[in-house]
C-alpha cells in the first residue's frame, strides 16, 4: 500500500504563489510516474502536470503552461508543484497521484492518491 499526504494548500490572492507538497511512503515511489490533478466545484477531474520516474521529461496542461512548474526529490519520495501567477480560476480540490512509469501508461493513468487539499485564490 502507498500513501500520498499533502500538504501547503491554502487561500491567496490573485497574483500569489503557492508551493504544493505531497509526500510518498513505499520503497519503489522512486521508480513511479507523478502527476497533480485538481477538480473544481462543478467541474469533472483534470490533469495539471506530471514527471516521469527520473524527472527527465515534464508535462503541463496549457491552462497552467508557464507557470506552474513540477518537481520531484526521489531522495525524500516527494513531488511539488509551485504554482506561480495564481488566478481565481486556479482554485479548486488539488489530488497528487502516483504510480508505476512504464511505457504502456500514459501520463493520465495512476494506482494511488492523496487525500486532496483545497486551494482557493481569491481576486
Amino acid at each position: 500500500q502507498v500513501q500520498l499526504v499533502e500538504s501547503g494548500g491554502g487561500l491567496v490572492q490573485a497574483g500569489d504563489s503557492l508551493r504544493l507538497s505531497c509526500a510518498a511512503s513505499g520503497r519503489t515511489v522512486s521508480t513511479y510516474q507523478l502527476g497533480w490533478f485538481r477538480q473544481a466545484p462543478g467541474k469533472e477531474r483534470e490533469f495539471v502536470a506530471a514527471i516521469n520516474w527520473n524527472a527527465r521529461s515534464t508535462y503541463y496542461a496549457d491552462s497552467v503552461k508557464g507557470r506552474f512548474t513540477i518537481s520531484r526529490d526521489n531522495a525524500k519520495n516527494t513531488v511539488y508543484l509551485q504554482m506561480n501567477s495564481l488566478k481565481p480560476e486556479d482554485t479548486a480540490v488539488y489530488y497528487c497521484a502516483a504510480g508505476p512509469d512504464t511505457w504502456q501508461r500514459t501520463i493520465y493513468e495512476y494506482d494511488y492518491w492523496g487525500q486532496g487539499m483545497q486551494v482557493t485564490v481569491s481576486s
